[in-house]
């Protein structure tokens, strides 16, 4: 059974414009990238599409670490391959990142296939 976030992390993935994640390659220093949450679950998205470097260490070992504030948040990364979670998670970035001049390429369709949904590990 999948694991869920706290909600206050969920609240916090809501609000928060920005957070880092680590990965297998780069345990100690973070990459920014952005995060919505559709429901009571966290998702995030290669604005490079397949070929983000983030994105392909995560797709190799599936345990990037979330940097939340000081916080370190060891995460599973499932592939999305539903449709309409990736068109709800396609909504949730366009609404959350509307002021923002880079919403619309993380809608493109080769970032779409990037889609990956957090659990806490």
């Amino acid at each position: 059974m999948a694991q869920k976030f706290e909600v206050s992390t969920l609240d916090y993935l809501r609000g928060a414009k920005e957070v880092g994640i680590r990965t297998g390659k780069q345990r100690d220093r973070a990459v920014i990238i952005w995060a919505v949450v559709v429901g009571d679950e966290a998702y995030i998205r290669s604005v490079r599409g397949p070929a983000g470097k983030w994105y392909r260490a995560v797709a190799a070992d599936g345990r990037p670490t979330l940097e939340i504030d000081d916080r370190l948040i060891p995460v599973r990364a499932i592939v999305v391959s539903d449709q309409p979670a990736i068109e709800a998670v396609s909504a949730e970035y366009l609404a959350k990142y509307a002021t923002s001049p880079y919403a619309q390429s993380m809608v493109r369709l080769d970032t779409l296939p990037t889609t990956l949904r957090l659990e806490p590990a």
